[in-house]
């Protein structure tokens, strides 16, 4: 009985000493009116992916500051420690583009430590109930990225590149499994292979038979290309949907005027191959415009009527 209380006092003493160690570093922070929150993230037992080996994560989301991320290390105790401050801009870029794949894990699961105007709760709340609009915006992204690496694949195999191929296809696969499991209104994870495994088995099948079959890899490319045809032909409507919506608020686009609009600039360099895919499909369709030169016309887009 006596072994196990002071086991359990050990327990309780290192909590507050880490507490006690990293509180009057959070607490300056917070004390700042320009601190929304402060989030902290303890690391679980055998896990160093989510907290990229460090014991503790401190997230620290600010209005605005001269650096849209500043990191700090610490070490206390024998253990180390991360400090991320962070802008509420660059947050939300991260939360629409996907570019930081673990702030939605370190969301998730960090405890909110400080909380002004009860932003962060409000924020963890909009993530668990992924609203459609913000799911709509990020599987147009992962499709756009999809439809990037299923083109240029593509292209390689045709030109035999079967090695370059075989990287897209990867990726491509990889967006994929991304944009189904949005579709079925989850966040993906760091372990998105895990996620869709459950969630929708064929692309998990899909990417075990590319990187498992004893088949060559010119045949296992081919089976692939087959295969993904259709699973992106499937999704091309609402993998369009967030621009097909925007681009349906005008009657033609120029391209400069597309890469221009501020709802489609997260596109960027997908953007000519999404188009062109589109175009393909009968999704959009061309107008040309004369010009002042006899012969030559403005190519512009339209959305086809006659899908709606």
């Amino acid at each position: 009985m006596i072994v196990v209380e002071h086991i359990l006092l050990a327990k309780k003493m290192e909590v507050f000493g880490m507490e006690d160690i990293l509180r009057p570093i959070y607490q300056e922070r917070a004390s700042q009116l320009n601190t929304l929150g402060v989030l902290m993230l303890e690391k679980k037992v055998k896990s160093t992916l989510t907290t990229d080996s460090f014991d503790t994560i401190l997230l620290i989301i600010v209005k605005e500051a001269d650096q849209p991320v500043f990191i700090k290390h610490y070490t206390y105790d024998q253990k180390k420690a991360a400090m991320h401050v962070i802008t509420e801009e660059k947050l939300q870029e991260w939360l629409l583009l996907g570019t930081n794949r673990k702030i939605f894990e370190w969301l998730h699961h960090a405890r909110i430590v400080f909380d002004r105007n009860e932003c962060m709760a409000k924020l963890k709340k909009e993530l668990q109930e992924f609203p459609f609009n913000g799911r709509k915006i990020k599987m147009g992204l992962e499709f756009s990225k999809l439809i990037r690496r299923y083109v240029d694949g593509k292209t390689l195999f045709e030109n035999h590149q079967y090695l370059d191929a075989y990287n897209n296809v990867v990726h491509s696969l990889h967006h994929l499994a991304r944009l189904a499991i949005i579709e079925s209104g989850l966040h993906p994870e760091l372990t998105v292979w895990n996620q869709v495994k459950q969630i929708e088995p064929e692309i998990y099948k899909l990417y075990e038979e590319l990187i498992c079959s004893e088949e060559t890899l010119e045949q296992r490319l081919e089976l692939l290309f087959l295969a993904s045809e259709f699973l992106i032909h499937s999704r091309t409507a609402i993998g369009s949907a967030h621009l097909i919506e925007v681009l349906n608020t005008k009657e033609y686009w120029m391209f400069n005027e597309i890469m221009n609009e501020p709802q489609l600039k997260p596109y960027s360099v997908d953007m000519t191959v999404l188009l062109e895919f589109l175009i393909e499909k009968h999704v959009l369709e061309i107008i040309n415009i004369e010009t002042k030169g006899p012969g030559v016309f403005h190519r512009c887009y339209r959305v086809n009527k006659k899908i709606l």
